[in-house]
């Protein structure tokens, strides 16, 4: 491979990997979670176990989108300032020790999508341009 040809390359593998990064994820909930304004971290802190309901008491129901999933990498990098190495790490203390679950996931948006618009308290993420349906935006992290 030429170097004008390597050069081209290299820039494309950029400009994708900066876009992908850039892409936004919207945090959703059943209709029945009154909280609004919530920050990132506190929705970290529900998707990690570190805290069972959302500030309104409602409990709260997680719902994850499947190990590999780029808007779930996008989600927990943003959120939690983790990556996918380092969140298989904490659950895997945390389950060691008997201290925790992870979340239940799902396949795909609009996997969880129905799982948040049919489950009392849920609470999940999807790719910034999905359709919500019946669940409501808690939050955008861009």
């Amino acid at each position: 491979m030429n170097t004008q040809n390597l050069k081209l390359l290299s820039a494309f593998i950029l400009i994708i990997s900066s876009s992908v990064a850039a892409a936004e994820v919207k945090v959703i909930a059943n209709s029945n979670v009154t909280d609004s304004g919530l920050s990132a971290d506190v929705i970290a802190d529900v998707f990690l176990g570190k805290v069972g309901s959302l500030p309104s008491g409602v409990k709260a129901v997680p719902i994850d989108q499947d190990e590999g999933s780029a808007v779930r990498d996008e989600f927990y990098s943003k959120a939690s300032k983790k990556d996918s190495a380092q969140l298989k790490a904490y659950w895997s203390r945390l389950i060691f020790t008997g201290k925790g679950q992870p979340p239940k996931s799902v396949a795909d948006d609009g996997d969880v999508v129905a799982q948040v618009s049919s489950t009392p308290g849920a609470i999940g993420y999807v790719s910034g341009g999905a359709s919500v349906g019946g669940a409501k935006v808690l939050m955008t992290i861009p």
